[in-house]
């Protein structure tokens, strides 16, 4: 089961799952309400929620802490 956007804390990292897409992401910081500036740990950029989600959610979004 998915967490909710407001559950991410800052400096721990999550696996999200949409569209077909797998990324591994570290919070860099909250900006406001549910967005928040994220590092991608694969390629290093840096996104924010809103962009990565701004098409919408799956049937197959998940989003999961790793540890």
């Amino acid at each position: 089961m998915a967490i909710a956007l407001d559950n991410l804390r800052v400096g721990r990292r999550y696996l999200l799952i949409n569209q077909g897409e797998s990324r591994r992401l570290e919070i860099v910081l909250r900006l406001h309400g549910d967005n928040f500036k994220v590092k991608d740990l694969d390629t290093l950029e840096y996104y924010t929620i809103e962009e990565l989600l701004q098409w919408g959610r799956g049937k197959d979004y998940d989003l999961d802490e790793i540890r």
